[in-house]
């Protein structure tokens, strides 16, 4: 079957509310003889009549009848794209998609897409949270504006897209206060055969952090593993397990879990890319949540990520 032509769609359409070819041609500013042809043409192209002549009258076949329902679906979404693209620009939202890494922390995520309902525009976020190459199969394939993530992306992916490093942060040891009254003191011994709650395998820092206690000679008992940080951190909020965030969200976890701060490292770095299918930020959330994340999230200028 050829590809279905919309403006003989049309003709049938008026016509079948019209009544006649003729009235239709009034209407259509068209003569009688150039609308049958077309209506010839689209009845070629779907192999079936779609009217039927009685006595001077036209009336339409089931076929006809079929097509009439789907034509009037197909020209109301027409008059709503119209309608719709006519309203003022100040009406209209700017819908934001951003897929959130599972390895990034809820605390940063919030921080870092929260400038975008800032904008002097009127923002709808939208957004997704899964594993980064998913996430970046929608971005390919425009599902998404915007991919946060703990790593760059991986480059085994047949995807055209770009990182942009947002900043990076340190590592915070934190613990609830019931916890912690167990433990020695000083850190970070009192890392060692503590209760510890570690990242998932899915999550950048989960290697590093290992290598750090290796180095440090601290064997903590892992009790838990987390690919999600908003459920490490309520359990660490009950005293099962010390566990570590990005220093930059200390403030915040400490007075949102009620839980104390017992040490911070350096070697360890949280890093955060922003992944997008444009090499020059152009879209207006985009630009707002790296601006803010280089001056209120990290405090850092943008540049090229530090080496553990």
């Amino acid at each position: 079957m050829a590809a279905l032509n919309y403006k003989h769609l049309r003709y049938f359409w008026m016509v079948a509310r019209a009544g006649s070819i003729a009235r239709a041609g009034e209407q259509l500013q068209r003569t009688p003889q150039s609308i049958s042809g077309q209506l010839q043409e689209l009845e070629a192209a779907l192999g079936a009549e779609l009217f039927r002549r009685v006595g001077r009258k036209l009336e339409l076949t089931d076929v006809g009848r079929h097509a009439l329902a789907y034509a009037d679906r197909i020209f109301a979404l027409g008059d709503e794209l119209l309608d719709d693209l006519r309203e003022q620009p100040a009406r209209r939202v700017l819908e934001f998609k951003v897929g959130i890494a599972e390895g990034v922390p809820k605390s940063v995520a919030y921080r870092m897409v929260e400038p975008a309902l800032r904008m002097d525009e009127a923002v709808r976020i939208v957004c997704r949270e899964g594993r980064l190459a998913f996430l970046v199969a929608d971005l390919a394939v425009h599902r998404l504006d915007m991919v946060i993530a703990d790593r760059p992306m991986p480059t085994h992916l047949n995807v055209r897209g770009f990182n942009h490093f947002l900043g990076e942060s340190g590592l915070t040891f934190f613990g609830a206060p019931g916890l912690l009254a167990t433990l020695p003191k000083g850190f970070p011994l009192l890392l060692d055969k503590a209760p510890f709650l570690l990242p998932g395998e899915d999550v950048a820092i989960r290697t590093r952090l290992l290598q750090w206690f290796d180095e440090h000679d601290v064997r903590p008992r892992i009790v838990g593993e987390f690919d999600d940080s908003a459920l490490l951190n309520s359990f660490g909020q009950t005293g099962t397990g010390l566990f570590v965030a990005p220093t930059a969200t200390a403030d915040y976890l400490c007075e949102q879990y009620r839980v104390q701060a017992v040490g911070s490292i350096d070697e360890v770095k949280e890093q955060l890319y922003a992944i997008t299918t444009e090499r020059r930020l152009t879209h207006p959330a985009i630009v707002a949540v790296s601006k803010a994340a280089q001056k209120e999230v990290f405090g850092t200028r943008a540049g090229k990520p530090s080496s553990d």
